[in-house]
């Protein structure tokens, strides 16, 4: 049983994250604006803004008074806008939410997965990180996840540290999802034909690919993106 600190668990992919990792028998941490949705005598919320620098540092360290061995960077916003709209205030407050907290939270791990001699790192990213209409900050700073995974990946390999990027495809059943398209929307279903599987994501697909990233016997795979998106990475995709 491992410690395991999961960023956004109170919905979505966060949530299907904890539920994945408790049935694995680990303690889970999450870090999310949101109150819990579950409970569980396994599983702590701690609520902070990630955008917030400060108190995100001062959420790590609270989280980490027992030290994690796993590490899973999940929570994200949208901020649509096409590029004559596109802000240096959205791309700076998702830089804080998706690169600057994850810094934070994986300097913050360090020690304990260094004493450990073994850590795991899945940073969240988004197939948007290959282009998508819209996504002008959001799809910068998911690419920027794929980034670090492969830099930290190169300077964490010897202490026994792998370090991965899970990029998901269109995922039902999340807030991030269903504030572009409301459920009920006719162009959900046409969204899911373009799909190659045919079908949208669920949350449980992405905590399974994290789940396989994050087990001990997945040591040899790391700096490596899996997109998990039912096909849609080697495509077009259009909403």
């Amino acid at each position: 049983m491992s410690h395991v600190l999961v960023t956004g668990g109170s919905a979505g992919i966060g949530l299907a994250l904890c539920r994945a990792f408790l049935a694995r028998g680990d303690t889970v941490t999450s870090l999310d604006r949101a109150p819990a949705t579950m409970t569980h005598d396994r599983l702590r919320t701690i609520g902070v803004d990630l955008t917030d620098t400060e108190a995100t540092k001062t959420a790590a360290a609270e989280a980490m008074r027992t030290p994690i061995t796993t590490l899973v960077h999940n929570a994200g916003a949208i901020l649509p806008a096409l590029v004559d709209q596109a802000s240096a205030e959205d791309l700076a407050t998702l830089a804080r939410l998706h690169l600057g907290a994850a810094l934070v939270l994986v300097q913050t791990a360090l020690p304990g997965m260094r004493a450990a001699g073994f850590g795991r790192i899945v940073l969240i990213s988004s197939r948007a990180a290959l282009g998508l209409a819209t996504r002008t900050a959001y799809s910068a700073t998911k690419a920027g996840l794929i980034g670090l995974a492969r830099t930290w990946a190169l300077e964490l390999g010897p202490d026994g540290i792998t370090v991965n990027a899970v990029a998901p495809g269109p995922i039902a059943e999340t807030p991030m999802f269903h504030d572009v398209l409301p459920p009920g929307d006719p162009r959900i279903g046409a969204l899911a034909r373009t799909i190659p599987v045919r079908r949208l994501g669920r949350p449980e697909d992405v905590a399974n690919a994290v789940l396989f990233l994050a087990d001990p016997a997945s040591s040899f795979i790391t700096g490596q993106t899996l997109f998990v998106c039912g096909g849609t990475s080697v495509g077009s995709l259009s909403l």
